[in-house]
């Protein structure tokens, strides 16, 4: 969705917003506009959306009324999201094609101005490219924001956050897309071409070099699919540092579960197994397009998980690149095995001061969190304090859990250094574990497992139902507020 800037004396669309705060509706409102919204119970809490249509000018208008909340309020970013984000669902398939939203009078600065814009681009985001048969209603008219008198300093505010909503809709697009579409090859071929020109220098690795580097744990999952699996690894290097930071995602293609088959009933949603790897790619995009002064290296841990004939056995043993061996109890317990050769290759390749990863890794975080909170493992109390302030700052939240010994007694093998699972209780703690052993000392490293988070069954503040894009946000607000600070 394009956003442009006019003066309040340029033409405007028909459709026009105005920005209203809680309980301070304006005093040079329409009579009949006024009454209607008290009617409405319209008092401008933030996201609250009234319509009304106005003569103008021997015309008719339609004028929304958006709540922006207190001004006080203590998430005022999220707030001014929200409202932007409530505009578009308002009127996305209205059958207007351009919308104006009014900052005059609103009071608010240009990082305000541009959160409402931001939202408002957000929730426009659809994944229709397969659907066919959607009727003209159906179809999304909305294709541009007009931001009217803007405060100053809105636009440069709007340059750096578009960067930001470029970065989460290629990782909704990443997401979304079918494994028909979307497996190893593809997902590089996809992300080169989206960062070409931004700097970004790329290396890929294939099957050949994996196998000669001694990645069994990753090979041993890829080699029941007729896919080829690939390594990503995308660097900016927007500052010189003594050493870099990694984000490390988890690139399950597609996951059947393997020989350990999940059962059919929404084995469709594991399409999504690869959001760790696709927020990873989303974040790279946006530090590349806003220029980001900091020394970032992006790993993607690529493979597609089938039951073939090749495919592992429970009961095997596979080697990982550190030389760590792992007796695989459960092929389904596969995204540990991708993530440890990632891990390992990065370390060794550039290390890292600092590593997070991010990962659709359990499905019992979806137990202990819902859909609420992405869960957050570390080896690190600093670490640990940036991250969830960076979550609370953007609202891609994370809460965090436990480590130590004890659990990690849970996945000692009789017969390998470890195996793949532990028990059934404490699934998130124990796979964070199985991590753990693959982290250098001295490496400050954060495990997130976005599992609840990166698919949504019904819309949320700034996304439709689908894919979230969780995840971009939380680590470009990590590099804002800890790399660049």
């Amino acid at each position: 969705m394009k956003v442009v800037f006019r003066t309040s004396e340029a033409p405007l669309p028909r459709l026009v917003a105005r920005l209203v705060a809680q309980d301070a509706l304006p005093a040079d409102l329409d009579a009949v506009v006024r009454e209607g919204a008290a009617a409405a119970r319209f008092a401008g809490k933030a996201g609250q959306v009234y319509e009304a249509f106005v003569a103008s000018d021997g015309g008719v208008k339609r004028l929304a009324l958006a709540g922006i909340g207190h001004a006080d309020a203590a998430d005022r970013l999220a707030s001014l999201e929200k409202a932007g984000a409530a505009l578009t669902a308002k009127f996305l398939t209205s059958g207007e094609t351009a919308l104006a939203i009014d900052f005059v009078g609103s009071g608010l600065s240009g990082e305000q101005a541009a959160a409402v814009l931001l939202g408002a681009r957000l929730r426009g985001w659809r994944h229709d490219v397969y659907r066919t048969k959607l009727t003209d209603e159906q179809k999304p008219s909305l294709a541009e924001i007009v931001a009217v008198a803007a405060p100053e300093g809105t636009a440069a505010a709007w340059d750096d956050a578009s960067a930001v909503a470029e970065g989460v809709e290629f990782t909704r697009e990443l997401v979304a897309e079918p494994a028909n579409v979307i497996y190893p090859e593809t997902f590089v071929e996809r992300a080169k071409a989206r960062l070409e020109g931004t700097g970004v220098e790329i290396v890929v690795l294939g099957l050949k070099e994996m196998t000669e580097l001694g990645m069994g744990a990753l090979l041993g999952v890829a080699q029941g699919s007729v896919r080829e699996p690939k390594l990503l690894a995308m660097r900016w290097k927007g500052a010189e540092a003594e050493k870099p930071t990694a984000f490390v995602g988890k690139g399950v293609t597609f996951d059947t579960g393997g020989i350990s088959i999940k059962p059919a009933a929404g084995m469709e949603d594991m399409k999504w197994d690869m959001g760790g790897a696709g927020a990873v790619a989303g974040a790279m995009l946006t530090l590349a397009k806003r220029k980001a002064k900091a020394d970032v290296i992006g790993v993607c841990g690529l493979v597609e998980n089938m039951p073939d004939g090749n495919a592992q056995r429970p009961g095997d043993v596979v080697t990982s690149m550190s030389g760590q061996t792992v007796e695989v109890i459960n092929t389904d317990a596969e995204g540990r095995l991708v993530l440890c050769d990632a891990l390992t290759w990065v370390q060794k390749e550039y290390a890292p001061a600092t590593i997070v990863d991010l990962a659709t890794l359990t499905g019992a975080i979806i137990i202990s969190l819902g859909h609420e909170y992405g869960g957050m493992f570390t080896n690190d109390d600093a670490l640990a304090g940036k991250l969830d302030a960076a979550g609370k700052a953007c609202g891609d939240k994370l809460w965090r859990f436990p480590l130590g010994p004890a659990y990690d007694k849970l996945i000692d093998s009789p017969i390998a250094d470890m195996k793949n699972v532990g028990p059934r209780y404490g699934g998130s703690i124990t796979a964070a574990q199985f991590l753990n052993r693959y982290i250098d000392k001295g490496v400050a490293w954060a495990h997130l497992d976005i599992a609840g988070m990166v698919w949504a069954d019904k819309p949320g503040q700034t996304w439709d139902k689908g894919a979230t894009g969780y995840g971009v946000r939380l680590l470009d607000r990590y590099v804002r507020d800890v790399l660049e600070a």
